[in-house]
């Protein structure tokens, strides 16, 4: 049961970050939390501690007027871990942008230790232990 209640932490997540409940948000993550931004991500990371962790998340979100992010695929248990696609979509001076990554989180007593992005599918679920 422990799987079921890691993706409801996760859905949790998503619902904070879209309701702009930064404070929310911010609880859902371990104080020694971990994110590893996507390849290519113009700040590269680590983000290391929860303090650091939402430093990066307040930098992305003063840089866009608006933005939200949705699941495109459901929320895939495995073991302490969770998967979901999901397309970002941001608005600020210039054009919409959209940004559809895979997302790893690790989960310990309900709150997120690490948490990984992937621009490749495949490759995420191959870093959970699956196949596509």
């Amino acid at each position: 049961m422990v799987s079921q209640e890691n993706v409801e932490v996760v859905q949790a997540l998503y619902a904070a970050w879209n309701a702009g409940d930064m404070d929310a948000f911010r609880d859902l993550y371990d104080p020694d939390a971990i994110t590893r931004p996507p390849e290519g991500w113009p700040e590269p990371g680590p983000f290391v501690g929860r303090e650091a962790v939402m430093r990066a998340w307040g930098q992305i979100r003063e840089a866009w007027t608006a933005d939200v992010v949705e699941p495109i695929s459901d929320f895939i248990e495995a073991g302490d871990r969770v998967a979901v696609r999901h397309v970002w979509r941001v608005a600020g001076q210039g054009p919409e942008v959209s940004l559809e990554v895979t997302t790893v989180l690790t989960l310990s007593n309900g709150r997120i230790v690490h948490q990984e992005f992937f621009r490749d599918h495949a490759q995420a679920l191959k870093a959970v232990g699956l196949e596509e």
